[in-house]
């Protein structure tokens, strides 16, 4: 099979490769069109073209993603402003703002908060109309969704199903809320007290092969270690889960009046966004699809099982 990629295209590729192998060193726009072989006008239109942002929005972006790489992996002791030197970034301020811009987090929290909360590859669901993956009508609105490749090891779900329930309000309905301001249905407050959990509580949408007759799509539950041996709640039970790969959707910081909006806004991206681009098709059956608690300080979260194409 011969190369049928355009001129435009394989300059496109040079400058990506480019600005990773030099992602800790100054780029210039000189440096970036001799890399791509065109004038500095021509090369930067040519990206913009292809990706949709400017080359420079692009090196940002990646020193972001690369800088919270660092400080997931770095000593404890290691200080933001190194890192912040590290990826060409002139202050520890401008850095700090830079980052919480983009993941919502301060660095120093970010270095330090337990997963399942390290987002780190953002999706930018501008609709665009040379992208090969997505098809969708043109808008101007650009959102940054970060997605993620997580492992699940094989573990039980303790879950209370619905009768009828397909989404939070009417599995609320069914089973009512606690008595405080959180809005949590029962069951929800029940399995955030089960001190062998694995994650945090989530809502779910259990697939058929999950889901006995006479019960709903939606449910509330928590993952618990595949030898949990503790008691089950009345009413809830257990299933088991296999070790499979979830993909983790996670949209922008949002304010508290914006909930509904947050929600949505991902969910219409996520229609559109194909896994096969980053070598990975939805395994709806290994795993329900699951919704974490929307707080406004790390955005809506969902998570989808997907494997890996071989």
């Amino acid at each position: 099979m011969g190369d049928h990629k355009t001129e435009s295209e394989k300059a496109v590729e040079r400058m990506k490769r480019f600005i990773g192998d030099n992602i800790r060193e100054p780029i210039t726009a000189k440096s970036l069109a001799a890399a791509a072989g065109y004038s500095q006008y021509h090369a930067a239109r040519i990206f913009k073209e292809r990706t949709g942002y400017s080359p420079f929005e692009y090196i940002r972006e990646q020193r972001l993603i690369r800088s919270a790489l660092t400080l997931r992996r770095a000593d404890a002791k290691a200080k933001v402003i190194d890192i912040a030197f590290d990826y060409v970034f002139d202050s520890h301020e401008g850095f700090t703002r830079a980052f919480t811009s983009v993941f919502g987090i301060p660095p120093k929290r970010f270095s330090s908060f337990p997963q399942p909360s390290d987002w780190i590859i953002p999706y930018h669901a501008r609709i665009r109309h040379n992208n090969k993956w997505e098809e969708s009508e043109m808008t101007e609105k650009t959102t940054v969704i970060f997605t993620q490749i997580v492992e699940r090891p094989k573990r039980k779900l303790l879950l209370r199903r619905s009768k009828s329930a397909d989404e939070y309000f009417s599995y609320c309905e069914e089973f009512g809320c606690v008595d405080d301001d959180s809005g949590n249905s029962i069951p929800w407050d029940i399995a955030s007290k089960i001190k062998e959990a694995l994650y945090e509580p989530v809502g779910v949408w259990l697939p058929y092969n999950m889901r006995p007759d006479g019960t709903g799509e939606y449910a509330h539950g928590i993952e618990l270690p595949h030898d949990y041996a503790g008691p089950v709640p009345e009413g809830f039970e257990l299933i088991d889960l296999p070790a499979c790969k979830m993909l983790v959707f996670q949209g922008e910081p949002f304010d508290g009046a914006c909930y509904d909006e947050a929600i949505t806004s991902l969910w219409e991206r996520i229609k559109v966004f194909n896994p096969v681009v980053y070598g990975y098709e939805y395994d709806d059956e290994a795993a329900p699809r699951m919704q974490l608690a929307p707080m406004g300080w790390r955005g809506y979260i969902e998570m989808r099982p997907v494997r890996e194409i071989r």
